[in-house]
């Protein structure tokens, strides 16, 4: 639980001033949502919770396009391929 805090405060509300509990609660739903679904975990090497992953990252070719998802207004973000 700590460190589900630690991280929560680092990465979300030293960076904003919520203003009153709905806001606060939006910034903590936001957060929630880039935990589960896209942020990387040390012990998945460096994979999101959710999808499926391929064994060995490849980088990208050229053709493929990556994709760029924001949570609370761009300060979280995460890369990856556009599904073909």
């Amino acid at each position: 639980m700590e460190r589900w805090i630690r991280s929560i405060r680092g990465e979300c509300l030293n960076r904003f001033i919520a203003f009153g509990l709905g806001h606060l609660d939006h910034l903590v739903s936001s957060y929630l949502g880039y935990y589960h679904q896209a942020r990387p975990y040390q012990r998945k090497d460096n994979k999101p919770l959710l999808g499926v992953w391929p064994e060995v990252d490849d980088p990208p070719d050229k053709t493929e396009e990556v994709v760029c998802s924001e949570w609370l207004g761009g300060v979280l973000r995460h890369y990856e391929r556009a599904a073909a």
